[in-house]
C-alpha cells in the first residue's frame, strides 16, 4: 500500500551509458520526485555527453518478459516509454496496453533522434507509433522536430504550435504536451492541449546552457511520475517542469558535450 502512494511508474525505454538520458534519467527522475521506478529496457546505448556511439537492440521476446515479471509482482501506476527502436519494441508496448496495462496511464516520449543527431528509431517503425501506439496514450510529449515527423509536415514556429498539438491529440484522443525547447530567440513555449481540447500554454525563459541532454527522458518521466501519484494533469505537468527548469539551472557541468542535468537537486543533504 505505501508503494502504491509513492507512485509505481514502469519506464519502458533505452538505456544510457552516460547516465543523462534514456532510463538512467528516468530512474534519477522518478526517484526525486517521490516515485517508485521500473525499468523494462528496450536498447543499450553506447553513449556519452558528445553522441551516440552504438546500439545494441534487446530481443522483443526478452522485453516482454521484462515487462511481465514486473507487472504481475509489483503493479504499475502509470507506464512510461521512450526509445522503442522497431516496430516489434512498439508491438511489445501495444500489447501491454491491450492486456495488463488496460487502464493504465501511457506516456509517450516519442524519441526518434538523439540531441547528437543519432538516430533512435528505425525511420520505418514512424508509422507503427502513430497507427497503434499513439491511441493508447494518455500523454504524448513531442519536441517540434518529433512533431514534425510525426505529423509528416512543417510546424512554422511558435505560431503553428498549437495547430500542431490539437491535430497530435486528434491522432490520439489523449493529452499532448508540445514541447517548443527548438524554438530560437530568449523566451520559449509549450502547449498542453487536453485530451477535452482545453489549451494551457507554459512560458518560461531560455536557459543559456549546453548542459540539456535528456530533458525530454526527464520530463515526461516526471509528468508520469505526477500521474502516477493522482495529480491531475496539469498539476503533473506543471510541476514537472518547475523540477526540469531547476535540474538545467543546476547542471552538474560534466563531459565535454551536451551534459546532463541536476536530476537530484531535490534531494537535501542532511
Amino acid at each position: 500500500m505505501a508503494t502504491q502512494a509513492h507512485g509505481r511508474v514502469l519506464i519502458i525505454a533505452g538505456s544510457d551509458s552516460g547516465g543523462g538520458a534514456g532510463i538512467q534519467a528516468d530512474i534519477k527522475a522518478v526517484t526525486a520526485l517521490g516515485g517508485y521506478a521500473m525499468t523494462a529496457i528496450t536498447a543499450l546505448t553506447a553513449q556519452n555527453t558528445e553522441g551516440v556511439h552504438d546500439v545494441l537492440p534487446v530481443p522483443a521476446a526478452f522485453l516482454r518478459r521484462q515487462i511481465g515479471v514486473v507487472v504481475d509482482d509489483i503493479g504499475v501506476d502509470a507506464i512510461k516509454t521512450g526509445m522503442l527502436h522497431d516496430a516489434d519494441t512498439i508491438d511489445c508496448v501495444v500489447r501491454l496496453m491491450q492486456e495488463a496495462g488496460a487502464g493504465v496511464p501511457l506516456v509517450v516520449d516519442p524519441v526518434m533522434v538523439a540531441q547528437s543527431g543519432a538516430s533512435l528509431l528505425d525511420p520505418g517503425a514512424v508509422g507503427a507509433m502513430v497507427e497503434r501506439l499513439l491511441p493508447h496514450a494518455t500523454l504524448l510529449t513531442p519536441n517540434l522536430p518529433e512533431a514534425e515527423a510525426l505529423l509528416g509536415r512543417a510546424v512554422p514556429g511558435e505560431a503553428g504550435m498549437e495547430a500542431a498539438a490539437r491535430e497530435l491529440q486528434a491522432m490520439t484522443g489523449g493529452a499532448v504536451l508540445l514541447k517548443g525547447g527548438h524554438l530560437q530567440g530568449d523566451a520559449l513555449l509549450d502547449v498542453l492541449v487536453g485530451p477535452d481540447g482545453r489549451t494551457r500554454r507554459f512560458h518560461h525563459a531560455r536557459i543559456h546552457t549546453r548542459h540539456t541532454h535528456g530533458t525530454g527522458c526527464t520530463l515526461a518521466s516526471a509528468i508520469a511520475t505526477g500521474i502516477a501519484q493522482g495529480f491531475p494533469l496539469d498539476h503533473a505537468v506543471a510541476r514537472a517542469r518547475d523540477y526540469l527548469l531547476e535540474a538545467i539551472r543546476t547542471a552538474p557541468g560534466l563531459g565535454a558535450g551536451d551534459g546532463p542535468v541536476n536530476h537530484c537537486h531535490t534531494v537535501r543533504s542532511s
